[in-house]
């Protein structure tokens, strides 16, 4: 065989291998492709692709390979178990910045599935060299390593805190400063993985700095960008009053109320979820985002959506009127309730219902004003009907039945009560007859409307065990009445007096 037949088989050979790993990664974008290939063993084929001489070829066989373990935890444990995982971190160290590219997506790929997927990639030393790709010149490897680290951090804490060991917070935290948006975008999101496991995890990144670089970044034009910074801020301040105040003095309000109104879905939700882990902490903190206007901005914003976008924002509101009467009252002041309420109503999912009771709840518990104002949005009836609904979820029935306890021991406002009178189950009914022997002694009007309205009657005939907490609440009211006003509207009353007028001899 001469030279020239020898070049033309070598040839033929790489043109082969070119064609198949070209074919096989375009495959691999399509889902009904990935069951055959798999059947065909395409990964024991693609693993010594992964070593070849010519360096598109192993480019291409690490896409192949990301793309099919990006696909299932099935093939992404394929990949693990086919040994492939070391041959990638070995030539992700030494290869050009397109492999490292292709590389660091296979380890995103396998590790985003599970714990155990990932812990696979932290034994096979993988983490070392991600974090030698994060200081690489070409910022596409960055994105790519930033990539990988946050995924594999996402999962738990012994995995993100893995990940810190291994040094990516620093380099992380001078990615969010390059001018690239990509790069920005998945450094942030990495960080905000690493956050929200533990407060010592989220002091890790924050002695980093990264505080003050997330918090320039708020105003981005970039709306998925904004996404992530706020989340990443978010998961710091949730753990602690110390980390919610290092994230406040970064100078976030009233900057921060701006993204409550972006036209982004989720910009307006991770901006409420930022407002609602920083009000949860202390009074304090809950007052300097009322001074800010934060109260009356989430207001809005829970106006001008719908769903689980809602729900942080929801949340906010209750937690603020749980510290005190004050940050309740502000609450009400900005047309809290009435909102609520609407949610309350509007919503169709029980987790947004359970929310809005369980912030009613927090709003009415303080005092008779703050439980008239939440009388008055008619909320009671709905959280009644809720509690009552047999297709409601437990969540939902406990949270409305606290809410409506919390707000109704506090209630003076008689016509919202009467009509629990006729609708209530009996551990509802208890408060509420309560209710009206606190008021009834004191209040001459309410006591003759109550006669007129038959309420008065409707006492008369509830079943009270002798020497039970609702018998002492009746006698309460009766005693707020003449013997013979009572007498008249008691059950049996009109027969008694049938018989007397049966018994009665006229004088003639």
């Amino acid at each position: 065989m001469s030279q020239r037949q020898v070049l033309q088989v070598f040839e033929q050979y790489q043109k082969a291998r070119t064609q198949f790993v070209q074919m096989v990664a375009e495959l691999a974008t399509r889902p009904q492709n990935i069951e055959t290939l798999q059947n065909a063993g395409v990964m024991s084929l693609l693993r010594p692709l992964l070593l070849d001489v010519v360096p598109t070829i192993q480019q291409t066989a690490a896409l192949a390979l990301g793309r099919l373990a990006n696909y299932n935890d099935d093939l992404a444990e394929a990949v693990v178990k086919g040994d492939i995982l070391p041959q990638l971190v070995y030539s992700l160290a030494e290869q050009n910045r397109f492999y490292k590219k292709a590389a660091a997506f296979v380890l995103r790929a396998v590790g985003k599935h599970s714990p155990q997927l990932a812990q696979a990639i932290v034994d096979c030393g993988a983490l070392d060299t991600l974090v030698i790709c994060l200081e690489d010149f070409d910022p596409g490897v960055k994105e790519a390593a930033a990539w990988a680290l946050g995924y594999i951090a996402r999962h738990n804490g012994e995995l993100s805190q893995a990940v810190v060991d291994a040094g990516a917070v620093p380099l992380l935290v001078l990615c969010i400063q390059e001018p690239e948006i990509a790069l920005k975008r998945i450094a942030a999101s990495a960080l905000s993985d690493i956050s929200k496991h533990s407060p010592e995890l989220a002091q890790t990144v924050v002695d980093a700095g990264a505080i003050a670089h997330l918090a320039q970044m708020i105003l981005n034009l970039d709306a998925k960008l904004k996404r992530q910074v706020l989340s990443a801020l978010s998961q710091i301040a949730k753990h602690s009053v110390d980390l919610a105040e290092m994230v406040v003095e970064a100078e976030i309000f009233p900057v921060v109320l701006t993204c409550l109104k972006d036209k982004d879905e989720y910009v307006k939700k991770n901006a409420s979820t930022l407002i609602r882990e920083i009000a949860k902490h202390t009074p304090e903190l809950s007052q300097l985002i009322v001074n800010a206007g934060g109260v009356a901005a989430v207001i809005d914003c829970i106006g001008s959506c719908k769903g689980n976008i809602r729900l942080p924002g929801i949340m906010m509101l209750g937690y603020v009127a749980a510290h005190s009467e004050n940050l309740a009252m502000a609450v009400i002041i900005s047309k809290g309730a009435p909102q609520l309420a609407v949610c309350l109503s509007e919503e169709s999912e029980d987790h947004i219902k359970a929310a809005a009771a369980w912030a009613l709840g927090q709003i009415g518990r303080h005092t008779p004003e703050h439980a008239r104002a939440v009388a008055m949005t008619n909320a009671l009836p709905i959280l009644l009907s809720l509690y009552m609904a047999q297709d409601s979820s437990e969540d939902l029935q406990i949270k409305s039945k606290k809410a409506i306890k919390n707000i109704l021991q506090k209630c003076t406002y008689l016509p919202a009560l009467e009509p629990f009178l006729y609708d209530s189950p009996p551990n509802i009914l208890k408060h509420v007859v309560g209710q009206f022997s606190k008021v009834l002694p004191h209040d001459s009007k309410a006591r003759r409307l109550f006669v007129t309205s038959g309420g008065l009657k409707k006492v008369q005939e509830l079943k009270a065990e002798p020497g039970s907490l609702l018998q002492e609440y009746i006698n309460n009211i009766n005693n707020c009445y003449p013997e013979e006003i009572v007498r008249y509207y008691s059950p049996g009353y009109s027969e008694t007096l049938l018989q007397r007028v049966d018994s009665y001899q006229p004088l003639i």
